[in-house]
C-alpha cells in the first residue's frame, strides 16, 4: 500500500510539472503589424511570439525579404497567446489573404474589426495604433514622385 502511495504522489507531482511547464510555454504576446508598401492597405499579420522581447520577432520577419520594414500596430501580453492568436484566426477565416496555406497569417481586414475582436476577447486594457505612418514607403513614394518630374 506504502508502494502505491509513493507511485500516486510521484504521478500526481509528474502531472503539476506538466502543467505548469505548459501554461509556461503559452504565455507570450499576440502582435499586430502591417507592411503597407509590400501588401497594401488594411493587411495586417496577426501572429504570436513567446519570446521575451517580442520586437526581436517584428525585425525578424522585416528581414531582406520584404521590401519595407513592419509597422507594430500592436503588442498584447497574455497568458495563453496560442489560444488568443486562434481565436482572432478563426474570427477572421473568411478574410485570409491566403485560403490555401493556413500558416500565413495574414488578414484584409481593418484595424477597427482587429481591435473590436481584441476587446470581445481579452479583458486587460491594450494599446492599438492604427494611424501608422510607413516612414520608409512615404519616402520611396516622395523620392519616386521627385524622379519622374
Amino acid at each position: 500500500m506504502e508502494e502505491l502511495k509513493v507511485k500516486l504522489e510521484r504521478a500526481t507531482n509528474e502531472k503539476d510539472r506538466a502543467l505548469s511547464m505548459a501554461q509556461l510555454t503559452r504565455s507570450g504576446y499576440v502582435y499586430v503589424i502591417s507592411n503597407k508598401g509590400s501588401f497594401g492597405e488594411n493587411v495586417y499579420k496577426i501572429g504570436m511570439t513567446r519570446r521575451l522581447e517580442p520586437l526581436d520577432r517584428v525585425r525578424e520577419l522585416s528581414g531582406a525579404s520584404v521590401p519595407f520594414h513592419f509597422d507594430v500596430h500592436a503588442l498584447i501580453p497574455s497568458d495563453d497567446a496560442p489560444s488568443l492568436e486562434n481565436r482572432l484566426h478563426t474570427k477572421f477565416a473568411s478574410k485570409r489573404v491566403n485560403k490555401v496555406n493556413q500558416r500565413r497569417e495574414f488578414f484584409k481586414l481593418t484595424i477597427k474589426e482587429i481591435e473590436e475582436a481584441l476587446t470581445e476577447f481579452i479583458d486587460t486594457d491594450f494599446n492599438i495604433v492604427s494611424d501608422i505612418t510607413s516612414e520608409q514607403y512615404e519616402e520611396s513614394l516622395l523620392l519616386e514622385e521627385e524622379l519622374t518630374e
